[in-house]
């Protein structure tokens, strides 16, 4: 019983080694100075990020209303 406890570890553990983890970019978010009323459409405020040197922009709660925010990587 023990000898098939330890070789189903023994099993778990190597195929835990065999695989690569691949680290996930990191995104920095700044709301946008130039967006003005309420974000309602998504291409409206990724025009606008382009505009200020952001690749991305997307529409986000901020308290209750929907504002713009631009989004880069790290």
């Amino acid at each position: 019983m023990v000898a098939s406890v330890l070789f189903v570890l023994l099993l778990l553990v190597a195929s835990e080694m065999g695989t690569t983890r691949v680290a996930e970019a990191r995104h920095c978010v700044s709301q946008s100075h130039r967006f003005v009323g309420a974000c309602m459409r998504e291409s409206n405020c990724e025009h606008v990020c382009l505009t200020e040197g952001f690749p991305r922009g997307e529409c986000r709660f901020h308290g209750i209303e929907r504002k713009c925010f631009c989004k880069k990587s790290c």
